[in-house]
């Protein structure tokens, strides 16, 4: 698959990808870990929040009870995308790749990149958009 980098993929991915699961999804509405994904669900995006402590507490965010690993998302998932720091991306990789099916693409987002990250993924098939804001590409592009 591909590194994906060109307003032209990266609106493919947001035209042809509507389930994303959020890793790293805050409830705080002022963190860009909770408004770029609040964005995309009023977009007509299906969110699932990963997030440990709110999947502890029970919280639901748009519809969707958050979860504590992607392991336990029981849809397809199209998009994973990642509100971590860039040198904890890779805590999660394994979890992306026992994914079942495959997420199509995993998007780093804005100020987020993880090169051996990336090489994996794309070594197993899945795409991959890195230091990009989901929101402003969809506002832009859609």
């Amino acid at each position: 698959m591909t590194h994906l980098d060109t307003l032209q993929d990266v609106g493919r991915i947001l035209r042809d990808h509507k389930v994303i699961a959020v890793v790293g999804f805050h409830p705080d509405p002022m963190k860009p870990a909770h408004y770029v994904p609040e964005y995309m669900y009023r977009q007509g995006y299906t969110i699932i929040p990963v997030n440990p402590a709110l999947a502890a507490r029970g919280e639901s965010f748009f519809g969707n009870r958050a979860v504590s690993t992607l392991a336990e998302i029981a849809v397809p998932v199209d998009v994973v995308e990642v509100f971590r720091r860039s040198d904890k991306v890779g805590v999660h990789l394994a979890d992306m790749l026992a994914m079942k099916p495959l997420p199509r693409a995993v998007w780093m987002q804005q100020g987020i990149r993880n090169e051996e990250v990336a090489a994996e993924l794309l070594a197993h098939g899945v795409d991959v958009v890195q230091d990009r804001c989901m929101l402003a590409d969809h506002r832009a592009l859609l």
